[in-house]
């Protein structure tokens, strides 16, 4: 399969961020099983922000296998107003807790049954592993932030559900689900500095909690994304199986320049692609689609903790052109670099060090990764590139 290409001519950059504040902790999936989490919780019959607050604890937990495990130690961590009530409340509505968890021993886990989050068929919290685990990771934190590390159970609540359901801009509205009690207690998010701005059921999430954010995506975004998904042209078929002929046809119609690069990808000695393959790449060059936001957010956060892509892509590719006589794909040279990223970010990026000219190519021709004119004046390039640049 010949490679996506993410257009940056149609998609604008991220806006830029002040490397001092954290990235986002979830991505737009994520943040969507933060708010189902938040949502299920709120449907319970719990009458206390302290239930409320420990069922997110143990719901998150159980999602995967219907056991969340607790310790007293968790539970003295959210400091709750009434641990044992809280207890009683979760088994009121049926979990099942089948030992002693705050009059016990602190650090013995005491496994949670729950018996909705139990069941095979119509799962109220249906996320993955990788879901689970950010989702459980971004509750404690958003609980333990600075503005409301010590306020009360219901204003930790409340911090949890309007970090959810804000926008990568940390804009919100107050969702109708909000439990009462936290609904009394936004006001306090403001004065705590939790939040930026508050009026009415509008509000701003201030930025030093902006990692927080649930990246809800708004009416007007899904609308635009929706419309480009329309508009798109229809990917083109490829055929069942290009023929020998078909292929020496098309390399016989190249100028002799690409037919020769074309020839060292196809007889690369360390690459060893199959025929099929590099036809296929060549013949079938990529689509050009805008990037989604989730792709824009995923480069903020991957960005901030690789400063150095730039010099590292453009020795990389030097290097590699050295060996093999052609540029890496988009793949081999995140491979290479120990990059693991995703199809559609692993393009995103490529194009975003294209653009920063630390890397060329030669677009659409695959496997034309050089190194660019900022990576040259560093003195990281080709023998014929070097020559150039003295001139």
């Amino acid at each position: 399969m010949p490679k996506t290409v993410i257009s940056q001519e149609t998609t604008a950059s991220p806006p830029p961020v002040d490397p001092a504040l954290p990235p986002f902790l979830l991505t737009t999936r994520q943040g969507e099983g933060a708010r189902a989490l938040l949502s299920y919780v709120a449907g319970l019959p719990l009458a206390s922000p302290d239930a409320q607050l420990l069922a997110v604890i143990v719901a998150i937990r159980a999602a995967r296998g219907g056991v969340g495990n607790v310790t007293g130690t968790d539970v003295r961590s959210l400091k709750l107003e009434d641990p044992s009530r809280a207890v009683a409340d979760l088994e009121a509505v049926g979990w099942q807790v089948p030992g002693p968890l705050v009059d016990g021993d602190q650090d013995v886990p005491v496994g949670i049954r729950v018996p909705d989050l139990s069941r095979e068929a119509d799962h109220p919290l249906p996320l993955g592993k990788g879901t689970r685990s950010r989702v459980s990771g971004w509750a404690m934190r958003a609980r333990i932030a600075k503005p409301v590390r010590k306020a009360s159970p219901a204003t930790r609540l409340a911090a949890l559900f309007l970090a959810a359901h804000s926008t990568s801009e940390l804009d919100g509205r107050l969702p109708g689900e909000l439990p009462e009690a936290c609904r009394a207690a936004v006001p306090e998010l403001a004065v705590k500095g939790f939040l930026a701005d508050l009026s009415g059921d509008a509000y701003r999430l201030a930025p030093v909690v902006r990692h927080l954010a649930g990246l809800l995506r708004t009416p007007e975004e899904i609308a635009a994304e929706a419309r480009a998904e329309a508009s798109r042209p229809p990917a083109v078929p490829e055929p069942e199986q290009i023929t020998p002929a078909a292929w020496d046809g098309w390399k016989s119609g190249t100028t002799p320049a690409l037919r020769r690069h074309v020839e060292a990808v196809e007889h690369c000695p360390l690459c060893r692609f199959s025929t099929g393959r590099v036809a296929k790449a060549f013949m079938y060059p990529p689509a050009d689609i805008p990037a989604p936001r989730s792709v824009l957010t995923a480069y903020d956060a991957w960005e901030d903790g690789h400063p150095d892509r730039g010099p590292q892509a453009a020795g990389f590719a030097a290097s590699f052109r050295a060996e093999h006589g052609h540029g890496p794909s988009y793949g081999q040279l995140c491979k290479g670099l120990g990059w693991k990223l995703s199809r559609s970010l692993r393009g995103f990026v490529v194009h975003r060090i294209v653009a920063e000219d630390w890397l060329t190519d030669t677009s659409p021709v695959p496997w034309t990764l050089r190194p660019g004119r900022v990576a040259q004046a560093h003195g990281i390039a080709l023998p014929g590139q070097a020559a150039r640049s003295t001139r």
